[in-house]
């Protein structure tokens, strides 16, 4: 009992309101989009996330079972995006795989050279998740799995020589420019290589058909 009779009485603790279905999920695949790419997916409780999202727990376990239910579903909806950024980069040359390939890193380049570049989604989470039968490391799995499926359909519309060994060396220079914008920094010079490296790459394994002119 509070005997001073000059003090307020606290002020009741305000509850969040509830958030029914697809709202919610939405609110909260944003919160998680944006704590979990930043601060990652350890640092972050669900506290956080509920927070951010503006939503009470119970609608947090009401869309999701679990936080691990959380980060699959935050995967699936990076791979979405992942994938329509890769087919944007690809859609500027239409009928020309080799340069929809060069385009791809030169898009790449940019998009990690921005300040707020926290690299690869999925290379964040690989790290913090050591079992790899663990549904978020399956999430990512899939994703790189489609990307190099991806790369080698392009490498043999462009006649490779051996389209798969070009889509790995391509996953792997990609790999590449995600480690590099972490370790040496957004648009550092590793990363502004990757595109010329990607096209003695992309030449090496396409060499151009007879009578075809160059673009040098």
């Amino acid at each position: 009992m509070n005997d001073d009779p000059t003090s307020l009485p606290a002020a009741p603790a305000r509850r969040r309101a509830h958030t029914a279905g697809p709202r919610a999920q939405e609110h909260l695949l944003r919160a998680a989009d944006d704590l979990f790419y930043q601060q990652g997916v350890r640092a972050v409780g669900v506290e956080a996330v509920v927070e951010r999202a503006g939503v009470n727990k119970m609608s947090l376990y009401r869309q999701f079972s679990s936080k691990d239910d959380l980060v699959v579903a935050y995967l699936k909806r990076a791979d979405g995006r992942f994938f329509e950024r890769v087919e944007r980069s690809f859609a500027k040359h239409p009928g020309e795989p080799a340069k929809q390939l060069l385009q791809y890193f030169d898009d790449l380049t940019q998009r990690a050279s921005a300040s707020d570049y926290r690299g690869c989604p999925f290379v964040n989470v690989a790290a913090e998740f050591p079992d790899a039968s663990h549904p978020a490391r399956r999430a990512v799995l899939d994703n790189k799995t489609r990307l190099v499926a991806r790369l080698t359909d392009v490498a043999t519309e462009a006649n490779a020589a051996d389209p798969a060994a070009l889509a790995n060396s391509l996953a792997l220079l990609i790999e590449g420019v995600y480690a590099a914008s972490q370790t040496h920094g957004t648009g550092c010079g590793p990363i502004q290589a990757a595109p010329r490296v990607a096209k003695l790459l992309i030449e090496a394994a396409c060499p151009p058909k007879p009578g075809t002119p160059s673009d040098a």
